[in-house]
């Protein structure tokens, strides 16, 4: 246990270090955001044809309400948490490979939905949508994170016995 929180710590101080890079967030992260709120407008453009991205905003072309998706917020953080469990804990690369990919699209999956409901839920009520945004949606994305961790622990423990120095 003492390894696992060794490395989980250092793997969490390391990814978040290099993750707020200036080379990184503009190369890396800020792309990614707006890549994240074009899939979001992608998603409703085929229900309502009002909804517009331009780099992490997501806007309404009729109300000009408006979502900007900013760190904390794109899932990054909460996909390095799943990353440093992965890393820490005892695998082979493929499955810590498959864990991390997997996981990221979960994790993904879950913060495009979050995104779209932010986005609908501040244009009906701003009160619930920064309650929402503020406490439901970070809790249910670290749930995410452990689900997925916990559900990667139950797979390697079916799967083959792992060498003495994985």
């Amino acid at each position: 246990m003492g390894k696992f929180l060794l490395v989980f710590t250092t793997c969490l101080m390391v990814l978040f270090t290099v993750e707020l890079l200036n080379p990184v967030q503009a190369a890396v992260i800020q792309p990614f955001t707006a890549f994240l709120a074009w899939i979001a407008a992608s998603v409703v453009l085929p229900f309502d044809d009002s909804v517009i991205s331009s780099g992490r905003v997501l806007r309404d072309s009729v109300s000009g309400f408006a979502v900007s998706i900013e760190a904390g917020c794109n899932g990054v953080e909460a996909s390095i948490v799943l990353i440093a469990g992965v890393l820490a804990f005892p695998a082979t690369w493929r499955q810590r490979t498959a864990a991390i990919t997997l996981g990221f699209i979960a994790i993904q999956l879950l913060n495009i939905l979050r995104i779209v409901s932010l986005f609908y839920l501040g244009q009906w009520n701003f009160d619930i949508f920064e309650w929402t945004h503020l406490y439901l949606w970070p809790v249910l994305i670290m749930l995410d994170v452990l689900l997925v961790f916990a559900l990667y622990l139950r797979w390697l423990s079916r799967s083959e016995p792992l060498p003495e120095h994985a």
